[in-house]
This record gives structure tokens, sequence and C-alpha cells, in this order.
């Protein structure tokens, strides 16, 4: 498990249980596309329940320097990537059905 993952995750799901998630409008248009009726009350569940084994790496936003961290977690048999940085809220960049082939990267 990489150094950083523990803090990392710990501000996520603190950050998902008190709400403070911000989703871009990229993000909200893939998850009102999803067909299984997901809001952003369930995508924050979805990151109050993360766990190391869902973690997918990180990477550098070409745009902001700033860490965007990928996460794959499978719930109730579909795998979803999500893609979001740590500022003083959680963003949300991208939350989709995970195709398994490369993903974007576009940034916020």
């Amino acid at each position: 498990m990489s150094r950083w993952l523990p803090r990392v995750l710990t501000r996520i799901r603190e950050l998902a249980a008190a709400r403070q998630v911000l989703f871009t409008l990229k993000a909200r248009r893939e998850l009102a596309a999803l067909a299984f009726g997901l809001d952003a009350e369930d995508a924050c569940d979805l990151l109050v329940a993360l766990s190391d084994k869902d973690s997918a790496g990180r990477l550098a936003s070409a745009t902001t320097g700033e860490w965007m961290y990928v996460f794959t977690p499978t719930v109730a048999g579909v795998t979803f990537y999500v893609k979001l940085i740590l500022r003083a809220h959680c963003v949300v960049v991208s939350f989709h059905e995970d195709e398994g082939d490369g993903h974007e990267e576009e940034d916020a």
C-alpha cells in the first residue's frame, strides 16, 4: 500500500460523510447518465465506503499540478471509475462506469 493512501482515504471519508463534496459539471453529467439512478448522495456513500483495495493510484493534473486520486470500487457487480481532487472539499472530477480501457485525462 502506498504511504499516501491511508491519509487520503481518511480525508475522503471525512469529507464525504460530512457531505463536503463538490462535483464538476462533467462528473454531474456522468453521474446523471448512469443507468442505476445514482445521485450525489449515493456517490457520497460510495466515497465513504472506499477502501485501499479500490485505489487505482494517483496522477498529477496537467492543468493545476494537483494530485488526482483514482478509485475503481465495485458495487453490486458494477465497477465505477472515480477521479477526485482533495481541496477544502472533495472535488469529484469523474464518476462513471469503468469501461476497462484507457480513461480520459481531462482535469478540473
